[in-house]
């Protein structure tokens, strides 16, 4: 290698500097547009979620004539009951993929209520605070406001 490209082999202090300087301006920029998307993210993966709930709920009901009861809850998709109103007919495996009850995004259990207030069941996530109430991201999200 000749002397002449040694010395022109690499990056100079201001070439570094002016490429570390835009990328912190793009990361200013883009940073709170997907840490702000976060939430909404969540929010929808949880109504996904609802409506998969939903769905075997309804296969359930299909094969035995009734929702489960709130006392049976959710794992009535998961493992046949053997309280309250046992079904005649129950699919074998459950009623959910994964075989198993999915927590909210938010890594709670989700609230099951049946017969509901709103309708045949009532199902609940409390959001990213866990509370009941709340605005924004911290809202309930519910089976019944996504009709």
């Amino acid at each position: 290698m000749s002397e002449h490209h040694k010395k022109n082999a690499g990056f100079t202090l201001l070439e570094i500097i002016v490429v570390v300087f835009i990328l912190s301006l793009l990361a200013a920029i883009v940073a709170p547009k997907i840490i702000g998307r976060t939430d909404d993210a969540k929010i929808d993966a949880a109504k996904v979620q609802i409506r998969n709930i939903e769905t075997a709920l309804k296969l359930f009901k299909m094969d035995s004539g009734f929702y489960p009861d709130t006392q049976q809850g959710l794992e009535s998709l998961t493992v046949k009951p053997e309280t309250g109103r046992v079904p005649a007919k129950y699919r074998e495996g459950g009623y959910l993929e994964q075989k198993k009850i999915p927590l909210d995004p938010w890594g709670s259990p989700y609230i099951y209520v049946s017969p509901g207030i709103h309708g045949d069941y009532d199902l609940i996530s409390l959001g990213s605070d866990g509370k009941e109430g709340g605005s924004g991201k911290d809202a309930d999200i519910t089976n019944w406001d996504m009709q």
